[in-house]
């Protein structure tokens, strides 16, 4: 397991990621003295009173109900829909320190603060609202939703959840009732990171604050090098705040990466908006 000091140094050190010490470097961005081991100690204390449990001997649904219990009504944990897109959301310092956040910062504490108990939760990045499943030793599975209190998710949650990111967009409508099973798999360490910096980087656009998203964008690019739709929005964003050089620098490398046709189409106008042309980019 990497111990690196930097983001860049723990991308490069390769995976298996550590999730949480991955969101506490991606802090670093808000508060350079902040700590990793400082969080994982925090995290270990939120576990301990799990420890004597003996709960990776129970069923998924009995450590589900253990955790809502602990997290959720004792340690009084809660998602912030009354700021949902607070930049401290996002931040997992503030997150273990005002015990509120959104769907995919609470499932992260919710694992993380799970596997030390011996329980093997994982986060699923469902599509419009993360949530966490549980496997047990006996091949059940539990589904809970850390958002709104550590609630068991059954079918008709789940439906009723598909039906609402359904509504908003967020996935397209499919003729069949039932729930593709591929969108409660466990999602990479790689995976999670990349949706929590893409949150980050959409609530910066969305306030206006440009050199933060930017700095997302950078995490991005760090985590996905290749993916010509980062580099694209980092090189246009880098050029709006004057750093023309470097915007050109990812534009062509985006170009580079592009495999779908459309993509590298509006990058070629892209570079000619620039000034440069896009003779490399095909």
């Amino acid at each position: 397991m990497t111990r690196a000091s930097s983001f860049e140094a723990f991308i490069a050190a390769g995976e298996p990621f550590d999730l949480l010490r991955g969101v506490s470097l991606l802090a670093r961005d808000e508060q350079p003295s902040l700590d990793p081991v400082e969080i994982e100690a925090q995290v270990d204390a939120l576990a301990q009173p799990l420890l004597a449990k003996n709960l990776s001997a129970e069923t998924a649904a009995h450590q589900a109900e253990a955790l809502r219990c602990h997290l959720f009504v004792d340690l009084g944990f809660h998602g912030n829909e009354a700021d949902y897109y607070a930049p401290e959301n996002s931040l997992i310092s503030a997150v273990l320190a005002r015990r509120t956040g959104i769907p995919i910062s609470l499932a992260v504490v919710y694992c993380e603060v799970a596997q030390r108990a011996g329980i093997r939760a994982s986060g699923v990045a469902f599509p419009g609202h993360f949530i966490v499943r549980i496997d047990d030793a006996g091949g059940s599975v539990a589904l809970v939703d850390p958002f709104f209190g550590g609630r068991a998710l059954d079918d008709v949650g789940l439906a009723a959840l598909e039906q609402r990111v359904t509504a908003q967009g967020a996935m397209p409508r499919r003729p069949s009732s039932s729930l593709a099973p591929e969108l409660l798999v466990a999602a990479s360490s790689r995976s999670v990171l990349l949706r929590w910096l893409m949150n980050l980087r959409g609530v910066h656009l969305q306030r206006g604050d440009f050199a933060r998203a930017l700095v997302a964008l950078d995490r991005i690019v760090t985590l996905v090098p290749t993916d010509a739709s980062a580099l694209r929005d980092r090189g246009l964003l880098a050029a709006r705040l004057g750093a023309v050089e470097q915007g050109r620098a990812d534009l062509t490398r985006a170009g580079e990466c592009a495999t779908d046709p459309a993509l590298a189409a509006r990058i070629r106008a892209d570079l000619v908006k620039l000034g440069t042309k896009p003779a490399s980019v095909h």
